[in-house]
């Protein structure tokens, strides 16, 4: 079943210089992109972004780190897109994500972890709303 997903090339994988490589990845995979945009966000966007987690401990760092520079956000499209992105990206502490993975093969941190991806159908089609309102 095609579907779309929200992915976010977090401000460490723009500083680090891995956007390319991460990706490619994606490509490869077989997926598509749909929308793709460069740009630096605001806190107003990370609070609507990530909504269900401005009450807990961990989101002043987790907002600090994702407005402090540029991401890309980009629309993937595929079957299964959503699962297929998740297990690309790896579990969320890239210490801890298996060899092969994005996080697993890039990252050694919980939360510059280089990638976010729509948990759920659900959460893609809001967070696609946020992130490309005019997109059809």
């Amino acid at each position: 079943m095609s579907q779309r997903t929200l992915v976010l090339l977090k401000p460490d994988t723009v500083r680090r210089g891995l956007v390319g490589e991460v990706l490619g990845r994606f490509e490869a995979k077989g997926l598509s992109i749909v929308a793709m945009d460069l740009r630096t966000i605001d806190g107003d966007l990370a609070d609507q972004h990530y909504a269900e987690h401005v009450e807990r401990d961990f989101y002043p760092p987790l907002r600090t780190f994702v407005t402090s520079g540029p991401l890309v956000a980009l629309v993937l499209e595929g079957d299964e897109a959503v699962e297929v992105v998740r297990a690309l990206n790896g579990a969320t502490d890239g210490r801890k994500a298996a060899p092969g993975t994005i996080r697993g093969d890039l990252s050694l941190s919980n939360r510059e972890n280089l990638v976010h991806g729509s948990d759920s159908p659900e959460s893609a089609e809001r967070e696609i709303k946020i992130w490309f309102p005019d997109l059809p």
